[in-house]
């Protein structure tokens, strides 16, 4: 090995050694430094790499340039990149145009002998229902209080909560039936009742493509509505799956009925029930709505019970829109 002295008497008379010895120092230097990774000029396309016939099972491909190489690996060597796309390198898929432009109302009405009028609805079609063509959907029919119009369950909001829970996921794409109820009286006086089931429900499964049977049908109301709701659900039970009454006002001839519906109902065909009344409402409409509950206690038949902070009004009934929509569409 030559020692320092010889090397410095070597450098002495020949010099130029000493740029030689200067430039083999900075390549040992050079050598010593880590590899910078290359600049990142355009994505890799792992898919396509990790499905390269060429590639060994034990070693990387091969990548260019203008592939990404990681700043940790060693020289010559790259590391493979994950088989899933970088979230950055996925798009989320976007919305149907249909489902962003929302549902439809439209506007019918059915000659029946068994009214003195004809009797009207207003029937909501959910997004995408006319693109959608082979989809058969479930059915809630919402009845209005006394004194207004099928208008009402529009005017509240029933629709535009429907868009906006179906669009975010939280509900699935449902029809609402809003019949006008415009006659008044008990369920016996009135043909509404006749005709709203031997009529219109057979109207609208010919009409529209629902699920039409029991289990994809619910049936509500608020009010007088809600009274409506009680009997549709009750009297004729193998229609309805759930009953949804929000405020109601039960029927005088409902309630000495009451007892013969619910011991007459199967109790694995009972329907799921929901009561909802503001803490501030009529007096009246209060303690119907407590009897009926505390009756469903007395016979141990499930139900939801609610009794929420608020009037007998629609401000009332449209700031608990979403949540009556959630619950009837939870079978479905």
């Amino acid at each position: 090995m030559t020692s320092p002295r010889w090397l410095l008497i070597l450098i002495v008379l020949f010099p130029g050694l000493s740029a030689c010895a200067k430039d083999v120092h900075q390549v040992w230097q050079s050598e010593a430094r880590a590899p910078e990774a290359p600049e990142i000029l355009a994505p890799v396309d792992t898919d396509a790499l990790l499905s390269t016939p060429s590639a060994s099972p034990t070693r990387a491909p091969t990548l260019t340039a203008t592939q990404l190489v990681s700043p940790t690996s060693s020289p010559g060597r790259a590391t493979s990149l994950p088989a899933s796309p970088s979230p950055t390198q996925t798009a989320a898929p976007r919305a149907p145009a249909c489902l962003e432009q929302g549902g439809r109302i439209v506007h019918g009405s059915l000659e029946t002998k068994l009214l003195r009028y004809p009797l009207v609805y207003r029937i909501y079609l959910p997004p995408c229902y006319h693109e959608s063509i082979t989809e058969r959907y479930p059915v809630l029919y919402l009845i209005h209080g006394q004194g207004f119009t099928d208008e009402q369950w529009d005017r509240i909001g029933a629709d535009e909560t429907a868009d906006r829970l179906i669009a975010s996921g939280e509900i699935p794409p449902l029809i609402i039936v809003m019949p006008y109820e415009r006659y008044g009286g008990e369920p016996p006086e009135s043909g509404f009742a006749q005709a709203f089931i031997e009529q219109l429900i057979p109207h609208i499964d010919e009409t529209y493509r629902t699920r039409p049977t029991a289990q994809y049908r619910a049936v509500g109301g608020l009010s007088r509505g809600g009274g409506w709701a009680i009997h549709f659900g009750l009297a004729y039970w193998k229609m309805f799956r759930a009953i949804g009454a929000h405020s109601p006002a039960v029927f005088h001839t409902d309630a000495q009925a009451m007892r013969t519906y619910l011991d007459t109902i199967p109790t694995l065909s009972l329907p799921r029930i929901y009561i909802d009344i503001g803490d501030r409402d009529r007096p009246e409409i209060l303690r119907s709505a407590t009897w009926f509950e505390e009756l469903l206690d007395e016979k141990d038949i499930s139900h939801e019970w609610h009794l929420f902070s608020g009037y007998h009004n629609e401000a009332y009934w449209s700031e608990h829109m979403p949540l009556y929509l959630k619950w009837y569409t939870q079978g479905w």
